[in-house]
């Protein structure tokens, strides 16, 4: 086996135990309907079923990447893992939704502990040379648990149950502690900073109060919540914190997030894009879901089934932008990810139509899964290639709350946007389809969507936009549902098209950024010199390849 085998063992114990940490983002979903039927939950703890495993997850990423750095990111992995193992099968388990909501805020913060984790190993035990193709492994792992959740989540509880959503994490981690432990170096960095506490308290609660005025504005109208408080008004009092939380660290002379960091104008721009990134992958997800299954009428594993391209080229196409990455360093592979994956939610929005199939949608999810496939990749490795080795911790935590707030800002966003072209769009054809109708109901047809609109529109498969008012004659109802149907598929079809034209630009917008960046100094060479070389804009250089082997760097491997 020999030492030149470890690090793909470590990077294969790695991305197991982030699969399943991923997975859970998006797996639980699909078994809502299950849940609240089985324990009874109003809608609105169903939500908080999957709320409160990303507020938490998503508040706690910069705290845990810092307590990696101080207590080692072997012991925050296995330790996190634990946690989120057990806090797995409490959810299994659970007998109440209240128990199932505990349970879920338990399996954040064990999610959080070990996430940004694994890019911090990644780069200790990988040779500069190589940490391209190791992004590219790792980030179609990443790709791939974040795509196959609604599918892997359907057919779960279709054939088993709800709790077999939880329960399926049990083996997985496991086996990664296990596994962890046999093959995974207790990297150190030699520095035992303390615990910024102020900074602790800032970040968590700055964070806590922006996801949840993201997560819960739609909901809330962005509107009041209790007490008279608005959305706005904690989702500014989450941005006045974090303002806060940057003026501390500042001034603390062992911040939780050194500001260094955003010295290199490659790091900054890598935190960007990793969060335009994620907002266009999940206003891609979310729409293309309702699309499949509300629209289209697929279930929920034939509609995961019609994302497969997707996922094929992105793992396909992910460890073969890495090795290029390594070859001709990042700027141009990245820049040409996002304009292809662009290309691709462009070409989805294309393509909708009420009469479309699965093989419909294939070419331009091949296109978008290959878009996807060139950035994970090239977007890690030049982020961490700028950040100083003793602060990998820290930038992790950084990269990987940007993916969060980017997902959770792409959901939101694109909700409310949704919400209001679907409006509009029914309204219009509602308009246009009433003129069949007798004159004396044509009103009242228009204004059922308008109701339907103001009140929330619920668009779960097979559930109708508007219902037939009251009263209306029995010889009309078989024409009403119809008219019904084709009001809410055609204006969801018309409504797509600017909603995803959001993605669509920041992407490209993202593209054009990447002008920005220099080409690293040892990029797409080999050997010491080109190891040894600093990373453009970096505060403190990078350590050289091997640098969990090499103590002058202060980055150690302490022996199992």
């Amino acid at each position: 086996m020999g030492r030149a085998r470890r690090p793909w063992l470590t990077l294969i114990v790695l991305c197991l135990g982030t699969f399943a940490v991923l997975l859970d983002a998006t797996i639980v979903n699909v078994a809502l309907p299950s849940v609240i039927t089985d324990l009874h939950a109003s809608l609105d703890q169903a939500l908080w079923v999957v709320n409160a495993y990303l507020l938490v997850f998503a508040a706690l990423l910069i705290v845990a990447g810092r307590l990696g750095d101080m207590f080692g990111p072997r012991r925050l992995f296995t330790t996190g893992l634990g946690l989120f193992a057990a806090a797995s099968a409490l959810c299994g388990a659970a007998q109440s939704p209240g128990q199932l909501i505990a349970a879920r805020l338990l399996q954040g913060v064990g999610a959080a502990a070990m996430t940004p984790q694994a890019m911090v190993i990644i780069q200790a035990v990988f040779p500069r040379e190589r940490m391209g193709a190791a992004f590219g492994v790792f980030s179609s792992m990443v790709g791939l648990a974040a795509v196959s959740g609604p599918t892997l989540g359907g057919v779960l509880t279709t054939y088993l149950s709800w709790r077999w959503v939880f329960y399926v994490n049990l083996p997985i981690a496991v086996a990664g502690i296990a596994l962890a432990y046999r093959f995974v170096p207790d990297i150190r960095t030699g520095q035992r900073p303390r615990l910024d506490l102020g900074g602790v308290l800032l970040a968590t609660a700055g964070l806590s109060a922006v996801v949840y005025g993201v997560i819960e504005g739609q909901r809330y109208d962005w509107s009041t919540v209790k007490y008279g408080i608005t959305i706005g008004e904690i989702i500014a009092t989450g941005l006045v914190l974090l303002a806060c939380f940057v003026a501390w660290e500042r001034r603390h002379r062992e911040p939780l997030l050194p500001m260094g960091l955003f010295r290199s104008r490659t790091f900054a721009i890598m935190v960007v894009l990793n969060l335009v990134v994620q907002f266009a992958l999940q206003s891609m997800l979310l729409v293309n879901s309702i699309n499949l299954q509300s629209v289209l009428g697929m279930t929920a594993v034939r509609s995961g089934l019609t994302s497969l391209p997707l996922t094929l080229a992105l793992t396909a196409l992910a460890p073969f932008a890495g090795r290029l990455t390594d070859r001709l360093g990042g700027k141009y592979v990245l820049m040409a990810g996002l304009v292809v994956f662009a290309a691709g939610i462009a070409g989805v929005a294309v393509v909708s139509s009420t009469h479309a199939t699965s093989l419909t949608f294939a070419p331009v999810l091949v296109v978008a899964g290959l878009g996807m496939g060139a950035i994970f990749a090239p977007l890690a490795t030049e982020a961490m290639r700028a950040a100083p080795a003793r602060l990998a911790g820290a930038a992790s935590g950084v990269l990987n709350t940007g993916r969060q707030l980017g997902g959770t800002l792409g959901g939101a966003i694109t909700g409310a946007v949704l919400a209001s072209q679907l409006a509009t769009a029914m309204h219009l054809r509602a308009a246009a389809d009433a003129r069949s109708l007798p004159a004396a109901a044509r009103p009242r047809f228009v204004e059922g969507f308008a109701r339907a609109a103001r009140s929330g529109l619920q668009v779960g498969r097979g559930q109708p936009a508007a219902s037939p008012p009251r009263g209306t004659p029995a010889q009309l109802l078989p024409e009403l549902r119809h008219l019904i149907r084709d009001v809410f598929t055609h204006g969801y079809i018309t409504a797509i098209r600017p909603t995803l034209a959001i993605s669509v630009a920041l992407l490209l917008a993202g593209a054009a950024s990447c002008l920005l960046l220099r080409r690293h100094a040892g990029a797409g060479a080999s050997g010491p010199a080109a190891a040894a070389a600093p990373p453009a804009g970096a505060t403190t250089a990078t350590p050289p390849a091997g640098a969990a082997r090499q103590p002058a760097e202060k980055v150690t491997a302490a022996p199992d």
